[in-house]
């Protein structure tokens, strides 16, 4: 079956409400797991709504069959940042179509989506110990940022 894949075959669009299923699917095949169908509920909820922002949210077929996604989101002068920039959520390619191109258009399409939208810089994150993940952003283009993630362990937190 693989051996005949062909990534000319493969169609990015936007991802459709209707794509939850796959798309838990694709994260449990990733990840293991029971799935996170609560998460991707929100997520595609928001992603979604052209009330609240530019939908830039894809997903990637192959032969009629959902293989991959991507769910980001655009913020206009959010965290203090006076321009406006999008960050990528979450992406996710099915193991069986892995290392054969898909990520690439899938952010490929974003990208184009997002400078229509006059965005000039995107933001992720990723587990510092998912060096397949870091490698792939990196050959993306992805660099690290100037901006620095900070947590807080609540727990350690002391209760007023």
């Amino acid at each position: 079956m693989m051996s005949s894949f062909n990534i000319s075959d493969v169609k990015i669009r936007l991802m459709k409400k209707e794509d939850l299923d796959t798309i838990v699917e694709i994260d449990k095949a990733i990840l293991g797991g029971e799935g996170r169908r609560e998460y991707y509920q929100r997520k595609i909820d928001l992603a979604l709504n052209p009330e609240h922002h530019l939908v830039n949210s894809l997903v990637a077929e192959y032969k009629g069959k959902v293989i991959g996604f991507i769910i980001g989101d655009l913020y206009i002068g959010e965290y203090g940042i006076p321009e406006t920039v999008a960050t990528l959520d979450t992406i996710g390619v099915h193991p069986d179509y892995q290392d054969k191109g898909v990520g690439k258009l899938l952010i490929d399409e974003f990208i184009t989506t997002l400078r229509g939208a006059k965005v000039n810089k995107i933001y992720t994150m990723v587990d510092w110990e998912d060096l397949e993940l870091i490698k792939f952003f990196k050959n993306m283009g992805f660099v690290p940022s100037r901006k620095i993630n900070l947590e807080m362990d609540i727990k350690e937190y002391p209760t007023p």
